[in-house]
């Protein structure tokens, strides 16, 4: 138990160094927004970081890690794209501007309310490729294949909701319209929700072992937060007002899980 606990603290002392490394990139760019870029790219260093120092199942292991880097290095690339054409997040100038009223700077603001949260954050969401990689027995069953599963379907479908929504965006045709085709239809939030999938399945191949049982607070924490933190909630945020037939889209289409569009 005394080598988990420190392997945990050491890791979250390495995000929480490598986040304010990228304060200081923040602090020059006078942006924050590129932080949802590069939060999955810190779990999945975490995840690398863990392997060296622990005696875990080799397929196990590769399996955790593999998957995340298809997860991680997929959505850090989509995201820091669409960064790179939009430039900074309305939600974080809302927020920094909100604290500012407060008193806090620009640099203080973003430190203690962007930053060392997301490293906090991404420390906890990846417990399952933390903890997963630390027992060697027992090997990889049955649970653990329909993790395997169900975390590929959730990268595939998180990418092909991001696929969708991006071509809609890029037609000026459909600018101030509600995206409301493909998985949109049956979704308000499909990419949350593969996301969801991913580490959930991720949860399930740590579960087989003793550790990796006790990150489940990880997918519950990540789940909270897509569904009723700064996920849907934030993103939703004045939709109603400022999108023409939002208001009808929200009546008809689950917030989260698919299903069918309710006929309205």
């Amino acid at each position: 138990m005394t080598e988990i606990l420190t392997l945990l603290a050491v890791n979250l002392a390495l995000i929480l160094a490598a986040m304010t490394l990228l304060w200081l990139v923040a602090l020059a760019l006078k942006d924050v927004s590129f932080i949802d870029a590069v939060w999955p790219l810190g779990m999945l260093g975490l995840a690398l970081a863990t392997f060296p120092r622990v005696d875990g199942d080799p397929l196990r292991q590769g399996l955790l890690i593999g998957l995340c880097a298809a997860w991680a290095l997929r959505l850090g690339g989509y995201l820091f794209i669409r960064w790179l054409g939009h430039g900074e997040d309305r939600r974080y100038a809302e927020l920094l501007k909100g604290r500012a009223d407060k008193g806090f700077g620009f640099a203080s603001a973003s430190l203690l309310f962007v930053f060392l949260p997301q490293g906090v954050f991404a420390w906890l969401n990846s417990l399952p490729v933390q903890l997963g990689q630390v027992d060697a027995a027992p090997a990889v069953g049955l649970l653990g294949w329909v993790g395997v599963g169900l975390a590929v379907f959730g990268i595939l479908y998180e990418t092909l909701a991001d696929a969708q929504l991006a071509a809609f965006r890029k037609d000026p045709a459909n600018k101030g319209q509600v995206m409301d085709r493909g998985l949109w239809s049956w979704s308000r939030h499909p990419n949350y929700f593969g996301e969801a999938c991913v580490w959930w399945g991720l949860y399930l191949i740590a579960a087989e072992t003793t550790p990796g049982l006790w990150s489940f607070a990880g997918p519950v924490f990540l789940t909270f937060t897509l569904t009723k933190w700064s996920g849907i909630s934030l993103t939703e945020k004045g939709l109603k007002s400022s999108r023409p037939g939002y208001g009808d889209y929200v009546r008809r289409t689950s917030a989260f899980v698919p299903w069918p569009p309710k006929k309205t």
